[in-house]
């Protein structure tokens, strides 16, 4: 599992594998190639490499956090 990050870095999504979800548990989109997009497949945002953009690139949404270290006595 992944964090979504705004500039602040403060968390507002989540990743597993690459579907998204909200906070809240979710469903609300997918990672498609270098886009997000929404359930519908509409393209949401930018990706590059770990860093999200507007679609035009013209403003930072904010970045995918590094996955988190798995317990391994769970």
């Amino acid at each position: 599992m992944r964090g979504i990050y705004d500039k602040k870095g403060e968390q507002f999504a989540y990743l597993q594998g690459n579907s998204l979800f909200t906070l809240e548990g979710e469903a609300s989109g997918y990672v498609r190639g270098e886009f997000i997009v929404d359930l519908a497949g509409n393209k949401r945002w930018r990706l590059v490499g770990d860093a999200i953009f507007t679609l035009d690139e013209s403003e930072s949404i904010g970045f995918i956090g590094t996955s988190a270290p798995t317990n391994e006595f769970d």
